[in-house]
């Protein structure tokens, strides 16, 4: 039997929390408390479709994030449009 594993640290996954947002962001470590994030983006919807916007303005959007998994009710990777728009966004490298 083959298990496919849904994603691993350094990936980009999406997490959706409680509150009904979207995070899009590079998955670091995550244990069965906690899930550290790298630059995580809320996902918005604007008049162009759907874009990405810092989920907190207040700190350096470098750092990492630790979040509570009782606060992240699914979590997988991140689809490849979103993904390359998330890289360009993070990085300035354009995805083709």
């Amino acid at each position: 039997m083959l298990l496919e594993i849904p994603y691993k640290a350094g990936d980009i996954v999406s997490l959706k929390l409680s509150t009904g947002e979207e995070l899009v962001s590079r998955l670091d470590t995550e244990d069965a408390k906690t899930y550290t994030v790298k630059k995580p983006m809320v996902l918005i919807a604007n008049e162009k479709g759907l874009g990405l916007a810092p989920f907190m303005y207040s700190v350096s959007p470098d750092g990492k994030f630790v979040l509570n998994a009782s606060t992240v009710t699914c979590i997988g990777k991140t689809e490849g449009e979103i993904a390359k728009q998330y890289t360009a966004t993070t990085s300035g490298i354009q995805m083709v």
